[in-house]
């Protein structure tokens, strides 16, 4: 799983620029999660083979003359505490300020590995002036231009001689399952009710990094990791943004999980920041199972649980097949029933489908319901074949794929989900030219 490495550092220094340049166009888990973070952006990218995650902590000031304005002392502070390596980002044309001052005394506090950048340093007499920041504390000064990449080699050289090697333990391979969600949903409460009566539990694995946990677990007949994203540990002083640190801890779950288990409460409904972690999952090609928490406290009549579901699935399209689970872990309802899912969907995303009964099930289906026409043109899927690799990926060679529009795709897709047991898990349909 990848380290973090969090660019920090006052507005307008470059800081979105140089997570630019870092991430390139690879982007690989959200370029930008509207309304849930503050368009907070996460990526990532490898250097000299080590692979790591980079987040823009931005930098925003609302109308406030304050040199270190709360909300941006909140951004910081949690991406100190959450980073493996911090780039902390400085502006050589306006020297040391007092918002430099405060970050550095922080960063020193936390003794974290950090490394100085300064920003736009696109000429020899710039060179010269950035040697005032020494003054900060924080040992050397690496200077680049993010626009122009400059230094950028080297500033990478060093970010990967800082990272930890990977002292991943090898586990067996069992399922992989994560609790994420936002703040005060229950997360919590699910996994102090997994684990809190139950004596059948081994070892705590720590994985690569340092915040997330991989606790076995093997009570009624069950046998899987359970992901800490919730209050197995308890981390001081992020009690303040908790939406932005909830995301940074999703993003690593997810990245480490077979499964997410997502959570949202009942009582609030199917919010912005659910599909943003939802989504999150699905673009990793991760299992998915949401489960509504605090059932117990929500009015119901006949159809209230029809209704709910149907909302959900609303918001989740075009990605509807995905199991719904309805608890209270504080009155342990349907607790088990959840984690038996999450464990089903597992099964289903490891599921393969031999290509001759892959074949058998596509072609007649596809001579009485083939592929409209477009601009003449007919489309003649020819062989179908499923890939041996851990995303579920379903190969359709055929003489014109370009001519595949997207409403044939999905049809295709949702054949598939009728026939095969792939609830709960993102599908890759891939069409390929055959001759």
């Amino acid at each position: 799983m990848p380290n973090v490495v969090a660019i920090v550092g006052k507005p307008n220094v470059g800081k979105s620029t140089l997570f630019n340049r870092l991430v390139g166009g690879r982007v690989a888990i959200v370029d930008s999660i509207a309304g849930v973070t503050r368009d907070r952006h996460y990526g990532k990218t490898d250097w000299n083979g080590k692979e790591f995650t980079v987040i823009d902590t931005g930098g925003y000031i609302f109308g406030s003359d304050d040199i270190f304005e709360s909300e941006i002392r909140k951004q910081v502070e949690i991406a100190i505490e959450e980073a493996t390596v911090l780039l902390f980002v400085v502006d050589v044309s306006d020297g040391v300020t007092e918002f430099d001052k405060e970050v550095a005394k922080l960063i020193r506090k936390k003794k974290k590995e950090v490394l100085l950048v300064a920003n736009k340093v696109d000429n020899s007499e710039r060179i010269a002036y950035s040697a005032e920041f020494y003054t900060l504390g924080l040992g050397e000064v690496h200077c680049i231009s993010a626009i122009s990449g400059s230094g950028t080699g080297d500033l990478l050289d060093e970010v990967v001689k800082k990272l930890p090697e990977d002292t991943a333990v090898e586990m067996e391979d069992l399922p992989k399952i994560a609790i994420v969600g936002r703040p005060n949903v229950g997360k919590s409460s699910l996994t102090n009710a997994l684990l809190g009566a139950e004596r059948n539990i081994v070892t705590n694995v720590a994985g690569t990094t340092r915040d997330t946990i991989h606790t076995r677990y093997t009570s009624f007949g069950l046998d899987f990791w359970l992901i800490d994203t919730a209050g197995i540990r308890k981390k001081a002083k992020v009690s303040e943004n908790l939406e932005f640190y909830s995301v940074m801890r999703s993003i690593k779950a997810i990245e480490d999980c077979d499964v997410a288990i997502l959570m949202i409460d009942a009582t609030l409904g199917f919010e912005s920041q659910d599909q943003a972690i939802f989504s999150l999952a699905e673009k990793n090609k991760k299992g998915i199972v949401i489960v509504v928490n605090k059932w117990d406290l929500v009015e119901k009549s006949s159809n209230t649980a029809k209704e709910f579901e149907a909302a959900i699935r609303e918001r989740i399209a075009p990605f509807r097949d995905v199991p719904i689970v309805f608890t209270s872990a504080t009155e342990k309802q349907r607790i088990l029933k959840s984690i038996e899912v999450a464990i089903q969907v597992y099964k289903n995303k490891i599921f393969r489908i031999p290509t001759s009964k892959l074949n058998d099930f596509f072609l007649p289906l596809i001579d009485n319901f083939g592929p409209p026409a477009i601009k003449g043109k007919f489309v003649k899927i020819k062989y179908v074949t499923m890939l041996k690799i851990k995303t579920p990926t379903i190969v359709f060679f055929c003489n014109l794929p370009q001519y595949l529009n997207d409403p044939y795709k999905r049809f295709l897709e949702n054949k598939l989900r009728e026939n095969f047991p792939f609830s709960g898990v993102p599908l890759t349909l891939a069409f390929r030219k055959k001759s």
